[in-house]
């Protein structure tokens, strides 16, 4: 890694990651994960006090397959995961999917750090797992949203 920060003028970790996009980017993500599963944690599903509403849900007055997805990710966060299940059938896989990431992130970015000749491969396989994981986890909401345009 000595040779590596030489070879490309980096001092430090603050010149490794501003010299690394890929390694920029999973800090950016790893913080948006985390914020994420802080809002869960600070707002109460039972105070029902979530600052973010659905819009969808505002302008039609009907819930979308999205609705609840704050309230299961605070249940989940304090353990409560067969009563998230009720707030959104989806929630805990999507909630699986971020803290998978999360993971993935810190990881990969460790790998990234301590093996620069593989750099190409980590790239490959992030991507395709994210993508494949990320198709598991969103595909009833993916399918939604077609369904929804069909219908129009």
């Amino acid at each position: 890694m000595t040779l590596f920060l030489r070879k490309n003028n980096h001092t430090g970790i603050r010149g490794l990651i501003t010299g690394e996009p890929y390694l920029l980017i999973n800090i950016i993500l790893a913080g948006v994960i985390v914020l994420i599963f802080a809002y869960s944690g600070i707002f109460s599903p039972v105070r029902d006090n979530y600052p973010v509403v659905c819009i969808h849900e505002k302008l039609t007055g009907q819930p979308c397959i999205s609705c609840g997805l704050s309230h299961s990710f605070s249940l989940i966060v304090r353990g409560k995961v067969g009563e998230a299940l009720t707030w959104n059938i989806y929630g805990l896989r999507i909630f699986l999917f971020f803290a998978l990431q999360l993971v993935m992130r810190v990881v990969l970015s460790a790998i990234w750090i301590r093996n620069p000749g593989i750099r190409k491969q980590i790239v490959v396989y992030d991507a395709s797992v994210s993508g494949l994981v990320f198709l598991i986890a969103f595909w009833p909401f993916i399918i939604n949203i077609f369904t929804q345009v069909l219908q129009l």
